[in-house]
């Protein structure tokens, strides 16, 4: 793995009127590396995805991709920047193909069709490339949104609950592509899920996040123990329930 920092987030702050949702987050992702950003519903995560594609505007702090400040430097980042969320809708009047090529069209992806083959290849929806993505079942709309996410062949990718409703035997194939991307490529990887054995199978390290705050952060298969549980489960359970005992009352 290469150890060049990809994404630092510093003292990120997101507010909305009376309500604070993302308060004072830092983190960073290295070259190479998946990292897990784990939490309640509501905890925030979302909210700090949605500031680092520019969606949303923070309230405060700093993010800086590829070394360079996502203020200035916005389009020329998001260049190289993609995603995946099950909140993001496809159009679904159009067929895979032709969202593919859509999408193939914004990020200027070069010899587009022979890219979108290979990644309908890749993705197992070759005989859905003529199919509108609106008939298409939640789990095979799924793997056409993490094909959309590999079009441009992103240097950063940003999964937000990326095998939601997606049989277990797929939800392999894909932390096995992403995976092996990462490690072929050194892209960064920040990946939220509520699968508390795929964060284990498949993330370098984790970040739990509560009421807009990075409680804890660790090696997903070593942390629990730290911090007296049995599986990441339990920890993502009692950090939900008293994040406040964990942050001051590691084993």
């Amino acid at each position: 793995m290469s150890f060049g920092k990809i994404l630092e987030v510093e003292n990120l702050r997101k507010k909305y009127k009376d309500v604070v949702a993302v308060d004072g987050v830092s983190f960073t992702v290295y070259a190479g590396e998946i990292v897990g950003l784990l939490g309640p519903n509501g905890a925030g995560k979302t909210t700090t995805i949605d500031m680092l594609l520019g969606i949303v505007e923070p309230s405060g702090g700093s993010i800086r991709v590829f070394g360079k400040d996502f203020a200035r430097h916005r389009a020329e980042i998001l260049a190289q920047v993609n995603f995946s969320a099950v909140y993001a809708h496809l159009p679904g009047n159009t067929t895979v193909r032709q969202n593919l090529f859509i999408f193939g069209l914004l990020y200027g992806v070069s010899q587009i069709k022979k890219r979108i083959e290979v990644l309908l290849k890749e993705f197992h929806l070759e005989k859905f490339a003529r199919t509108r993505t609106g008939f298409l079942s939640s789990g095979e709309q799924s793997r056409v949104h993490l094909a959309k996410a590999m079009l441009n062949s992103p240097r950063l990718i940003l999964l937000d609950e990326p095998t939601a409703s997606i049989d277990p035997s797929d939800s392999e194939i894909i932390r096995e592509k992403i995976r092996k991307y990462a490690a072929d490529t050194g892209a960064a990887v920040l990946w939220t899920s509520h699968d508390m054995y795929e964060i284990e199978d498949v993330c370098d390290r984790v970040l739990f996040i509560s009421h807009g705050k990075i409680l804890l952060e660790g090696n997903p298969r070593e942390l629990p123990a730290q911090y007296g549980k049995k599986n990441l489960e339990e920890l993502f359970i009692a950090a939900t329930r008293k994040p406040l005992s964990l942050m001051y009352h590691p084993v």
